[in-house]
């Protein structure tokens, strides 16, 4: 079998791995955390612009708006459930007993 393709395609994503550790350590958890936030604030402000624009008749393309406003709902369901699984994995770690 033949993985010379394979490793070809690969070495530059290892190439890229390689650089970025060099730099500085973008990926904490903390900055992973704030991006994702951000994320779900910037939909949450897409919709609800979204929902003004439909009340005031100002959106051109309705089935856009409304994907909008689908998309901030999902994405802060999703939040809320992360949020929730990860209080529940807390309180389920503290309640161990060393």
């Amino acid at each position: 079998m033949d993985v010379s393709s394979i490793s070809n395609s690969i070495s530059p994503l290892l190439d890229s791995q390689k650089v970025s550790k060099g730099k500085e350590q973008d990926n904490t958890f903390s900055n992973m955390l704030s991006d994702a936030m951000k994320e779900v604030n910037n939909s949450q402000v897409e919709g609800y612009n979204a929902m003004e624009g439909i009340a005031t008749g100002k959106v051109k393309n309705l089935q856009e708006a409304v994907q909008k406003i689908e998309e901030a709902d999902l994405s802060l369901k999703l939040a809320l459930e992360v949020k929730n699984k990860a209080l529940a994995a807390y309180k389920e770690i503290t309640s161990m007993q060393v």
